[in-house]
């Protein structure tokens, strides 16, 4: 069930993330509303999680996971510059949520 929970909580961080890009600037307000909305769920399924993990571990992989999908999703729906070097990357901090989920 913790794994659900961080999932669902990694969902929304980064739905309010793509709200972020959205909202541009806080100018447009159902995206600003939701940037708010999105990012409380995320942090209120970390904060149960937390009851049943390890702050490193849940945290290292709630925010290592929304940053490789936010670099993900900003590359193929906004269409955001690739190179080899952000690829690399990319596949480094999946590694790294690997090693963590592996070695628990």
């Amino acid at each position: 069930m913790k794994w659900l929970i961080l999932s669902l909580g990694i969902v929304f961080e980064v739905l309010g993330t793509i709200s972020m890009k959205y909202a541009e600037g806080f100018t447009k307000l159902i995206p600003s509303i939701l940037v708010f909305v999105f990012y409380g769920i995320s942090l209120a399924a970390l904060v149960f999680v937390l009851q049943k993990m390890e702050v490193s571990i849940a945290y290292g992989i709630w925010a290592s996971s929304g940053t490789a999908l936010i670099a993900i999703i900003g590359i193929i729906f906004f269409k955001e510059t690739v190179s080899i070097t952000k690829i690399i990357s990319i596949s480094l901090i999946i590694i790294g949520i690997l090693g963590l989920e592996i070695f628990d």
